[in-house]
């Protein structure tokens, strides 16, 4: 059933349920939208506009796409949904919750910023993630350029470049490590983190310098990069990029109506939601996918798991309608 929307892209008065409300516009919510509306599905997609990656210059390790603009990508999965009657409007959620199943089959209001109001059968929760950065004076202003998170997203952009890591705790080793991949030249600012022997040997043998002093400030070029590292000792540590392990944090604002659980990330490192095969969750009839749920998925493991979602969507209306019919049918021989 299809739902009307204003010539500027908002929700209408519409009394309408239906099938899937998918609240999040990015590769897991567009993915996962696309495989309901091409099973037939009446399927709305609300998107915030705020990506996660919007900084970043182009899309990495997606097989065909390599390189291409985030926000190109999302123009080119706007429109395919739509040509299979898929809707995609702009808004923000601020409530959803469940409503009194029909005839067991679940029922959820979503409540738009705009005081617009969907029903719908089933939803798919695509909000993906907030990356928190370590407070230091400086970093935040070069987020998605100079400062980095994600060797698979960035590191063949930063190759051979002066590389600093800004440790955050245990996982930075590691993220240590997988940089020192990309470049001879890599600095390991251990911030207070402790390093037991092992590892320090480990960096001595890569060739990986550790630098215990405090790091208080980024100090910035002219040109809008990265110069250095500012220690409290008064030294700068010159670095044209670093990298940064962020806290992941799931976007949950307008959720907590549904009661879905989070989970904790090890090592303090943030949290997501739990769920389990294919997105599901303790809530009947919601489904979750992309970095809402598994926060380390690159663009395109989170559009395939958008996309086992819908597809375990369908099916799970599938079997409802089923049921619907099939009671539908013994009314209809009671009463003959």
């Amino acid at each position: 059933m299809p739902v009307t929307t204003t010539e500027s892209g908002e929700i209408g008065a519409t009394s309408a349920t239906v099938d899937a409300v998918v609240i999040g516009g990015g590769a897991a919510g567009l993915n996962g939208a696309l495989m309901l509306a091409r099973s037939r599905r009446s399927v709305v997609v609300i998107d915030s506009g705020t990506p996660r990656n919007a900084p970043a210059e182009g899309v990495h390790g997606l097989l065909g796409h390599d390189g291409t603009p985030p926000a190109e990508l999302l123009r080119l999965g706007r429109a395919e949904v739509r040509r299979y009657g898929g809707t995609v409007v702009s808004g923000e959620v601020t409530a959803a919750a469940a409503d009194p199943s029909a005839d067991g089959d679940p029922r959820f209001t979503v409540t738009l910023a705009d005081g617009g109001t969907l029903r719908a059968r089933r939803l798919l929760v695509a909000t993906g993630l907030r990356d928190v950065l370590p407070d230091i004076d400086g970093l935040a202003p070069h987020w998605g350029h100079s400062v980095v998170h994600c060797p698979y997203c960035h590191g063949w952009e930063v190759r051979d470049q002066a590389i600093g890591v800004l440790a955050v705790g245990p996982a930075s080793v590691h993220h240590a490590l997988l940089f020192r991949q990309l470049t001879d030249d890599l600095v390991y600012f251990s911030r207070g983190t402790d390093l037991d022997q092992d590892t320090r040997e480990r960096f001595a043998a890569r060739g990986i310098r550790v630098v215990e002093a405090q790091v208080t400030a980024v100090e910035s070029t002219g040109a809008g990069g990265i110069a250095g590292v500012r220690l409290d000792d008064g030294r700068i540590v010159a670095r044209s990029v670093l990298a940064v392990a962020t806290t992941l944090r799931a976007r949950t604002e307008g959720l907590d109506g549904l009661k879905l659980p989070l989970q904790d990330l090890p090592g303090g490192m943030g949290d997501h939601f739990a769920t389990g095969m294919a997105g599901t969750t303790e809530v009947p009839g919601v489904w979750i996918a992309g970095n809402a749920t598994d926060p380390m998925a690159q663009v395109g493991a989170s559009a395939a798991g958008g996309a086992l979602a819908g597809a375990h969507i369908n099916a799970d209306l599938a079997a409802a309608d089923t049921d619907a019919a099939v009671a539908a049918a013994r009314r209809g021989t009671a009463g003959a």
